[in-house]
């Protein structure tokens, strides 16, 4: 039985985003070599489920459960949220070395050629 807020397509949609999800965890947690056009196929199904339209609770409780499609969802609106999804300590501290990293580069001058 679906709640109000829900309908069986949208509960659909997210079921298979959790296996999705599970699927993309498990590959990103082996040690064995992925290979790079089924890994992108994942993350290209992830991102077209991911569009559709999902429950927000729903949503919200999937994408802190898994962390890689957290990741996907969080570059998918990026131009517009930025890294809302990231605790702000981190994003700061991230933005922080960035910003040190370039300063210590352009100080240091073009490399010479050898």
């Amino acid at each position: 039985m679906s709640t109000p807020h829900t309908t069986p397509a949208r509960d659909a949609r997210l079921t298979t985003l959790v296996a999705l999800a599970r699927l993309l965890e498990r590959i990103e947690q082996s040690p064995r070599a992925r290979d790079a056009a089924a890994y992108r196929l994942l993350v290209q199904r992830i991102q077209a489920v991911l569009a559709e339209d999902l429950p927000d609770d729903g949503r919200r409780a999937l994408l802190e459960a898994f962390p890689g499609t957290a990741e996907i969802y969080e570059n998918l609106h990026y131009a517009r949220a930025g890294l809302s999804r990231s605790p702000l300590d981190l994003s700061v501290a991230t933005e922080m070395r960035a910003a040190d990293l370039l300063a210590r580069v352009a100080q240091a001058g073009p490399a010479a050629d050898a």
